[in-house]
């Protein structure tokens, strides 16, 4: 007799895929969906999948967006003079969440990496060139991750666009608000030496 399925496992099993989420979350999610109605179920297993039957990349920026070009791009009210260049898709929402920064984006869609095999022609470079060379783009601030791969990939920006005569600048790095000395690595500290302010 063949064994059945067990769909509350099943869903968990799926939720522990997500980033994030570890096993107990997942139990924790399966269990409230347990409880919601049929039309709150339905209703989320049809809103992920227009998530993926809705979504393109933004043909200028490469953020995923509903539409093409995406809002910011179509924003005549953002500063299209600045570019910020980013690793992924995730890092624009979360300088957007901020409110500081009015200007437009550049998602790269990964860091070059030699060990695993991702050189610039693997990343979405070409078209950011493409929007330097037509655009009114003065400055680009480079936003990759502090990992030894975002500083790779930042250094092959940073020569690149400089040819182009453009300024380039990088985001600070430093210790966060709240947080004690005593616990901050030496490569943030260093960071947040470096890129002091003058009071």
């Amino acid at each position: 007799m063949a064994e059945s399925k067990d769909p509350l496992q099943s869903v968990i099993n799926e939720f522990k895929k997500l980033p994030g989420i570890g096993a107990k979350s997942a139990q924790r999610i399966a269990f409230y969906l347990t409880r919601c109605s049929s039309k709150e179920c339905d209703e989320l297993s049809s809103s992920i999948t227009e998530l993926k039957d809705g979504i393109v990349l933004c043909s200028r920026c490469n953020d995923v967006s509903g539409i093409d070009p995406c809002r910011i791009c179509s924003d005549a009210t953002r500063d299209h003079s600045q570019i910020c260049v980013v690793e992924n898709p995730f890092n624009v929402h979360t300088i957007e969440k901020g409110g500081h920064y009015r200007g437009t984006y550049h998602v790269l869609h990964g860091s070059i990496s030699p060990l695993n095999g991702i050189g610039p022609e693997d990343l979405k470079i070409k078209n950011l060139f493409d929007r330097l060379r037509e655009d009114v783009a003065a400055e680009v601030i480079l936003a990759t991750n502090p990992t030894i791969d975002g500083e790779a990939t930042a250094h092959y920006l940073k020569n690149l666009i400089k040819s182009l005569d453009r300024r380039v600048s990088r985001i600070a790095f430093g210790i966060p608000v709240g947080s004690d000395l005593d616990y901050a690595d030496e490569v943030t500290l260093s960071r947040a030496i470096a890129g002091r302010t003058v009071l």
